[in-house]
């Protein structure tokens, strides 16, 4: 898929933080270049005990969200890799059924990396919740309450792909060896 250009003048991004207890959705809205939140939210699943039903309501939220916003592209956070498979089985199931949705929706999908998506907004990628949050309210101009915090990774994943898009440079392909290299590419990030 090619990225859109930066003559791209309306657009909308569907940021998710996929998750089996709570999965996170973020949008944002691009017109000209003005980057604007169209909406930010969690699904709580921790109600549901069996683990199948719990991705079905992955997909059912996931489509409906795409139905209701008709997002231009879905950016997703990949599972991190950590030492308990299991966690990391499941969690990779939940991606896989929110990228099955937007697939059923004709959503081009881009996978990012969580350090990659904290780099792209905070500038460290191993900053914390609270500092992506931060970064976020000032890059956007938002106000992220506190029972938000688990979708700012998805605002995040958004906002990273709408920084990569820009770039004009597909997933994966940008990487930054520190501060110094971020900047140089984004002299509009140094506040």
């Amino acid at each position: 898929m090619m990225p859109p250009t930066s003559k791209s003048k309306d657009r909308i991004i569907l940021g998710i933080d996929p998750g089996t207890i709570v999965m996170g959705y973020g949008l944002i809205h691009l017109k000209g270049t003005k980057l604007s939140v169209i909406s930010i939210g969690v699904l709580k699943l921790d109600k549901y005990e069996d683990h199948a039903l719990r991705l079905k309501k992955i997909f059912e939220r996931t489509v409906s969200i795409i139905d209701e916003y008709h997002p231009d592209e879905l950016a997703i956070e990949a599972p991190f890799f950590g030492k308990n498979v299991q966690s990391m089985l499941k969690l990779g199931r939940a991606q896989g059924v929110a990228i099955a949705a937007a697939l059923s929706r004709d959503l081009p999908v881009n996978e990012y990396s969580p350090k990659k998506i904290k780099m792209s907004v905070t500038g460290n990628g191993n900053a914390s919740k609270e500092q992506v949050a931060a970064m976020l309210q000032q890059i956007l101009q938002t106000n992220l309450e506190k029972q938000y915090l688990d979708a700012t990774d998805a605002l995040g994943a958004a906002l990273c792909h709408y920084y990569q898009s820009k770039q004009g440079v597909g997933v994966g392909k940008k990487s930054y060896t520190g501060w110094k290299a971020f900047l140089s590419d984004n002299p509009n990030r140094k506040g």
